[in-house]
């Protein structure tokens, strides 16, 4: 799965993004790392929220965390990160993300991080944390290792070079150290004196590809595929390779990519399935690029159709509808698929809710209140199911419920706390209605149309 710019990531998304560097700029950092991680979730390789996100957790650090609670606290998720990564790197991202929400310079989990975007494909995320854990820890070969070979991979060959001669000056003989080193030179030469100046020389790029026409195809890329002509002629070159490597995974993800990015969704998708197919393993990171290939299909669709249209609005309905239709059956093939994991079924209790099907809501979120990195949110939804049943005295004890385990009065603190009281007014509660509601006003006048409720509810007191 590679690293994705904010161009390419789906618009419902990059609002998300865009919402939160808002609240960068307002001071809301909280809210803003909230949004952040919601935007990593959806787009994992979206490298410019994961900095974002870096910077805002450094701006809020504000040390009030005990040490005892950060260690501990850190201690027990790095280890669930380690379990979470040998068969789910990008769940290990976002438990690695948690951590440094509370604790940015917490280095197990910047290495933890660091191990997940190496395992899932994102150098540039690796980069991000491996330069921090290096700073830290200078001697620790592994890591500079690692450290330099993301940054070959990004074309950063001058600090790979460096990272590997320091490393060979301790260790000479190491036969690895030294390939990583002749490979790094030989792109060098490459790319700064030409292909037939490099040919001739010590270490050449010659020992390295068989010929040419293989050292264009490798060029074009290590670099965006920025038009249809140049991703056909990498789509053939790699399917030429493939008919020779029929078992090469690396292959059939790299041509599926190339095809999402041509917007060729379904054949995107007939090469992630082939690779799975191939494999006989239903990996979480390509059964999540094929889910992504078919919700971007959908979003095409709906950037498609023409602004001029007389049915543009209907249009638009009928392939939302389908959208949401086809991510409900296919986030329950995904629990029935993996009945333990708790994310997903808080997104199937999302989705059913959105669908105005409460009772299976309700069913799904009552398990996924389990998960403790979902369990408010989990609870909030619950808590609005409970509300348009009319199990009025439900939902109220589930808002309480949820707010009491919020340690700060976030944006999510003041949903619950305003969700509350619509709850409370709708039973008749007037005075414990607006108590909530002034809580917020406290905090944000501007939030939703609390300070027209705290405004009459005075102006009514005389």
């Amino acid at each position: 799965m590679p690293e994705k710019s904010i161009t390419l990531i789906p618009f419902s998304t990059r609002e998300l993004y865009d919402k939160g560097l808002a609240a960068v700029q307002k001071r809301n950092l909280d809210y803003a790392v909230t949004l952040f991680m919601q935007v990593l979730r959806l787009e994992p390789g979206l490298y410019e929220a994961r900095e974002a996100l870096r910077a805002t957790q450094h701006q809020r650090a504000t040390g009030k965390t005990s040490f005892f609670k950060k260690f501990v606290g850190s201690a027990s998720a790095i280890t669930r990160g380690q379990i979470a990564l040998r068969s789910n790197p990008l769940e290990a991202l976002i438990i690695a993300e948690e951590v440094l929400n509370d604790d940015p310079g917490n280095i197990p989990a910047h290495e933890l991080l660091a191990d997940a975007a190496i395992a899932a494909g994102f150098p540039k995320t690796a980069i991000l944390s491996l330069e921090v854990a290096f700073k830290t820890k200078p001697t620790e070969r592994k890591l500079a290792a690692n450290l330099a070979d993301a940054h070959a991979q990004l074309g950063n060959r001058a600090r790979a070079e460096k990272l590997l001669r320091d490393l060979l000056a301790v260790d000479p003989h190491d036969s690895e150290l030294n390939q990583k080193l002749k490979n790094v030179l030989a792109d060098r030469t490459l790319r700064e004196q030409g292909y037939d100046q490099a040919e001739t020389g010590e270490g050449s790029y010659r020992n390295l590809i068989k010929d040419k026409a293989e050292a264009v195809a490798l060029e074009q890329a290590g670099r965006t595929v920025k038009d249809a002509d140049v991703a056909t002629n990498l789509i053939a070159t790699y399917e030429a390779q493939l008919a020779q490597e029929p078992g090469n995974l690396k292959l059939l993800r790299e041509i599926a990519d190339l095809y999402r990015r041509k917007n060729d969704f379904d054949r995107a998708a007939e090469c992630y399935q082939r690779t799975l197919d191939v494999s006989g393993i239903n990996d979480p990171m390509v059964l999540q690029q094929l889910r992504d290939t078919r919700i971007a299909k959908f979003d095409h669709r709906l950037q498609s159709v023409p602004a001029d249209a007389p049915d543009r609005e209907a249009q638009l309905e009928a392939i939302r509808v389908e959208r949401s239709a086809w991510l409900l059956e296919d986030t329950k093939r995904r629990a029935e698929a993996n009945p333990s994991d708790l994310a997903i079924r808080h997104e199937l209790g999302e989705l059913y809710f959105q669908a105005g099907k409460l009772g299976e809501a309700i069913a799904e979120l009552q398990k996924a209140q389990n998960n403790p990195n979902r369990r408010i949110a989990a609870m909030n939804l619950l808590a609005q199911c409970f509300a348009k049943r009319n199990m009025n005295d439900l939902a109220v004890r589930k808002f309480r419920e949820a707010l009491k385990e919020k340690p700060v009065f976030d944006e999510e603190a003041k949903e619950l706390a305003y969700q509350l009281g619509v709850v409370l007014e709708k039973m008749g509660k007037a005075e414990e209605a607006i108590e909530q509601f002034k809580l917020i006003y406290e905090q944000d006048v501007s939030y939703r149309d609390v300070m027209a409720k705290v405004d009459a509810y005075y102006a009514a007191q005389g």
